[in-house]
């Protein structure tokens, strides 16, 4: 099944895959002919998508005269299958990292860290080694099981909300915690872990779990190889490629240079540094609270339009004009739905089946949305329709209720149709 596109984004994407230049310097002279980079054949796209990503790239790249627009990807599950914070945290527990915190008060790493998450934590981790020093979460399953709870669920083991009062798209607390996890420790520390957490999960045959305290956790990642040859095909045909990730800085850095971008090009959770030591402090955005907002939802916006466009203020949480935004943006979750919509040409969607941003692009209200199942592991149909209508968006308190287009109206329930 094809996705159905507008008649002015067909329009918009008629150029084939090679440009004619005219020579400047004599009005008899022959045409000469500029190849525009292609997108490898080889690779298997869903329906047309190859097809319609290289008209784009015809159109808005060198082979058009264009050079330095933005294309902005997500990271976990967009450029890779499986999340580079989930295999670095993992790793981390099971040998041994993860530092106590100061004083041993747990709240200290956290804002939205509850009470009861903060007791049990120290119950669990307290007796294991000394405020700044690492805990032995390799060894002892209690702590690791607390620790692992947190993150992975949002509750502790006994079932207590670990996280609260926070804005609900500007902020994912767990997301957060796992770079906050990472205080005591230099940036280059911090990358050599994750660098050994890479290593490990590109060699782990897919499928892989390993053992974190008592639990099976997911073991394996994979670029994918699509992405690999997107990025490098945006990248020769002049565009400024991105990456926009709510895993931390240094470790999205780490994974990053498997698709040839370097730091300069990569926006993940910055924590603040003192001393030469990273703290659980989070970069500000956008004139909020501190440690308040990371790169999620609006949040994602908010970094891609302070750091990226340097919009200064509150503004940076607005959609700016179109001439400033990124022309391209990638992502598959709710976290990037944002950041994707204001893409002003085309906006490439892998389906996990996440409500607000499958609503967006099965609606496809202008015709520039492209949707492909995950090339690794796709998910079958969602067999009920996405509650756009009614559930399918978050609002700032945690609440639901329907998505709201572009126009302001309600977008009907959708289909799911790319699988």
């Amino acid at each position: 099944m094809k996705i159905v596109r507008s008649a002015a984004f067909v329009a918009a994407l008629v150029a084939t895959a090679t440009c004619a230049a005219a020579n400047p310097s004599s009005a008899n002279s022959a045409t000469t002919v500029r190849s525009c980079p292609e997108l490898s054949k080889d690779l298997a796209w869903y329906g047309d998508n190859r097809e319609a990503l290289q008209d784009f790239i015809d159109e808005n790249g060198s082979c058009s005269g264009a050079r330095g627009r933005l294309a902005l990807f997500d990271w976990d599950n967009t450029v890779i299958k499986n999340d580079v914070g989930d295999a670095t945290t993992f790793w981390m527990l099971r040998n041994g990292k993860v530092r106590q915190p100061g004083r041993g008060d747990w709240t200290t790493t956290s804002r939205y860290l509850t009470q009861p998450a903060a007791t049990a934590l120290k119950a669990a981790c307290g007796p294991a080694a000394a405020p700044g020093r690492p805990l032995p979460t390799g060894s002892d399953t209690d702590c690791a099981d607390e620790i692992l709870s947190v993150y992975s669920e949002g509750e502790t083991t006994a079932g207590d909300t670990a996280f609260s009062g926070y804005d609900h798209r500007r902020m994912e607390p767990s997301y957060a915690w796992a770079a906050q996890l990472l205080s005591g420790y230099s940036a280059d520390e911090v990358k050599r872990f994750a660098r050994q957490a890479r290593a490990e999960n590109l060699a782990a045959p897919e499928g892989t779990e390993q053992r974190v305290g008592t639990k099976n956790v997911s073991g394996w990642a994979r670029y994918y190889p699509q992405q690999k040859n997107l990025i490098s095909t945006l990248q020769r045909a002049g565009f400024d490629v991105r990456i926009v990730s709510a895993s931390a800085q240094p470790v999205v850095e780490v994974w990053a240079e498997g698709v040839g971008l370097g730091p300069q090009q990569v926006t993940g959770v910055k924590t603040l540094s003192a001393g030469g030591r990273l703290t659980p402090r989070l970069a500000d955005c956008g004139g909020a609270e501190k440690d308040s907002v990371i790169p999620y939802i609006e949040g994602k916006r908010c970094f891609v339009n302070q750091n990226l466009l340097h919009v200064k203020g509150a503004a940076a949480f607005r959609q700016q004009p179109a001439s400033k935004r990124q022309v391209f943006g990638a992502g598959d979750s709710d976290t990037d739905v944002t950041f994707v919509g204001d893409a002003t040409k085309a906006r490439l969607v892998l389906n996990r089946n996440k409500p607000e941003l499958m609503c967006r692009s099965y609606f496809n209200s202008d015709g520039k949305w492209l949707v492909n199942p995950m090339f690794i592991g796709a998910k079958p149909q969602l067999p009920a329709a996405y509650p756009c209508s009614t559930t399918g968006f978050t609002r700032p308190d945690g609440a639901k209720s329907p998505v709201v287009g572009t126009d302001g109206r309600i977008i009907p329930d959708q289909q799911d149709r790319v699988f």
